[in-house]
């Protein structure tokens, strides 16, 4: 892992020269050609410097045409996971108000019920706690209804034996850190990780006037989906929740990965301890070698295909969300590639599968040779 960082953060620098990156816009572009997406933001970082920012497409098709741009906000949808909600659980591990291997009864204490009281918050975030992966929207008349229909539920699976990606577990997890801390993650995360880092473009709810450079999603009862969360459970929350509900721009992202690749620590301002990183991004996987995840990310379960085939599988992490988002991260190397798109608009079809993965390829390619 990358400890010390030299240099600073600038634009598409002369880096980028010495690479190709060619094949990663060949991909993004046959994407939106085959209507996959109406565009995208591609970066992609090393140490502290960006080696290549682009943007490609249209940010929105309707209702009105509008061309993407590099400073473009979307909603991040699961990148919330690990950007806002593993981050703040951490950061409380950190300072020792979190126990990873206590039950999370002992926090939540109505939580503890109908064979709950065996998850621990450290099965939370690896997606092993076997709660369902998402509740009925039935659930959801009220935000209060939803949780405690949350509370009052049973295990799927025996709680440490199962992988099963769990939007429940980490709406949970968004529970815990207001029962612990009193702040609920939409004031929590700004004031402990956002702030610090100067992710200035990043934050639940955004305010009004960055809705011009938001990316819209889908229709909601005849309504372009603008600066709202587009997740229907995060919407029902009230749109703040520890699975879904972020929005940010790929420059502030690359902040929060610059801040794990250097083991905790960017421009002087320490978000957590390198022991704390090193935890979080530590492979764990279940005795039968599936359900690989570190502590809120992605490592190598079945969801790792942004992995691409050149960055090292077990030693690498990243993330994808549901509206077009995904990051991968080299920590070794200390590189990383950011790609961000509203796939969903406009009509929720597109799909990212292949072009993730020829996009995180390519890059890895780029920085680091071909194998």
């Amino acid at each position: 892992m990358a400890i010390s960082l030299g240099g600073t953060l600038g634009g598409s620098l002369g880096l980028a020269a010495a690479r190709d990156f060619s094949a990663a816009d060949a991909a993004i572009e046959r994407a939106i050609v085959d209507h996959q997406m109406p565009g995208a933001v591609l970066l992609v970082g090393k140490g502290d410097a960006i080696v290549y920012e682009k943007a490609y497409g249209k940010r929105s098709l309707k209702p009105t045409t509008r061309p993407m741009t590099v400073d473009t906000i979307f909603d991040v949808a699961s990148l919330t996971k690990s950007v806002a909600c593993a981050t703040s659980v951490m950061i409380l591990v950190d300072q020792k108000r979190i126990d990873l291997d206590a039950p999370v009864a002992k926090y939540i204490p109505r939580f503890g019920n109908h064979g709950k009281e065996k998850i621990t918050v450290r099965m939370l975030l690896l997606h092993r706690s076997g709660l369902i992966a998402d509740n009925p929207m039935a659930d959801y008349a009220t935000a209060a209804q939803a949780i405690q229909r949350i509370m009052e539920s049973t295990p799927k699976w025996e709680p440490g034996t199962h992988f099963t990606y769990s939007d429940v577990g980490f709406i949970v997890l968004g529970e815990l850190v207001k029962h612990v801390d009193g702040r609920p993650l939409d004031v929590f995360a700004p004031e402990m990780i956002f702030s610090p880092l100067k992710m200035t473009e990043t934050r639940y709810l955004p305010p009004a006037e960055w809705k011009p450079r938001i990316a819209p999603t889908e229709q909601r009862k005849g309504e372009w989906i603008i600066g709202e969360v587009h997740d229907p459970r995060a919407f029902a929350l009230g749109g703040v929740a520890g699975h879904a509900g972020l929005f940010s721009t790929a420059r502030d992202l690359s902040r929060w990965l610059r801040m794990l690749n250097a083991g905790g620590e960017v421009e002087g301002k320490r978000i957590l301890s390198e022991s704390i990183v090193k935890q979080m991004l530590t492979e764990d996987t279940l005795p039968d070698g599936t359900g690989s995840r570190g502590l809120g990310v992605d490592i190598a379960s079945s969801f790792s295909s942004c992995r691409g085939t050149r960055f090292d599988k077990g030693a690498t992490f990243g993330h994808t969300g549901w509206t077009g988002t995904m990051y991968w991260s080299d920590p070794v190397n200390d590189i990383y590639v950011i790609l961000l798109s509203n796939r969903v608009h406009p009509d929720g079809k597109g799909d990212l599968k292949q072009v993730r993965s020829e996009v995180s390829t390519a890059v890895a390619e780029a920085l680091l040779g071909k194998q």
